[in-house]
C-alpha cells in the first residue's frame, strides 16, 4: 500500500531518488523516541552531484539553487520513508531544516534557495510541513555541492 504521502509526491511528479551511498561515516538517521533526526542531504541524485559550486546571486542562480534544494528534500524523504518503516503517513510534523547554500561571502539569498525545500515539505506534508528553519551561506559542501538540507521530524506515537 502506497502512503498518501507517497501518492502526493506522484501527483506533483516528483519521484525519491535511488539509494546511494553516504559519503561520510555516519548514520542516514537517528531515531531518539518519536523524533527523527535527518543527516544532511546534499543535492546528490543516483551518486552524483546535480548542482555545484558557489550559488551566485542572480534570477538564473537563484532558481537552478532552489531545484538543488528541492533535490535535497527528496533525497531527505527517502530517508525519512526508512526511519517511518515505509509509511510516510507516520509523519506528525516537520518540526525543522537546517540549510546550506555554497555560495560567496555577501550572498543574501540563502533563504530563498531554502525556500525549495521548504516548498517540497508543505506540499507534501500540508500544516505539519511548516518547520523551524535556518538559511546560512558557507563557503564549500561535500563534493562542492551547491546547497545541503537537514532535518528534525516528530512521527505520530
Amino acid at each position: 500500500m502506497t502512503s498518501q504521502v507517497e501518492q502526493r509526491l506522484s501527483a506533483l511528479g516528483l519521484q525519491l531518488p535511488p539509494d546511494w551511498t553516504p559519503r561520510g561515516q555516519f548514520l542516514p538517521f537517528r531515531k531518539d523516541g518519536a523524533v527523527v533526526y535527518l543527516s544532511g542531504q546534499i543535492c546528490e541524485w543516483a551518486g552524483e552531484v546535480t548542482h555545484s559550486g558557489p550559488v551566485l546571486d542572480t534570477t538564473e542562480g537563484i532558481e537552478t539553487a532552489r531545484e538543488a534544494a528541492k533535490i535535497c528534500a527528496l533525497n531527505l524523504i527517502y530517508r525519512l520513508r526508512e526511519a517511518c518503516d515505509g509509511d510516510l503517513d507516520r509523519v506528525d510534523a516537520i518540526l525543522r531544516l537546517g540549510g546550506f547554500v555554497n555560495c560567496l561571502s555577501g550572498f543574501p539569498s540563502s533563504p530563498a534557495v531554502i525556500n525549495g525545500a521548504t516548498e517540497v515539505f508543505i506540499a507534501l506534508f500540508g500544516e505539519a510541513g511548516w518547520h523551524a528553519r535556518t538559511a546560512v551561506g558557507v563557503s564549500g559542501l561535500p563534493g562542492n555541492a551547491s546547497v545541503e538540507v537537514d532535518a528534525v521530524v516528530r512521527l505520530k506515537s
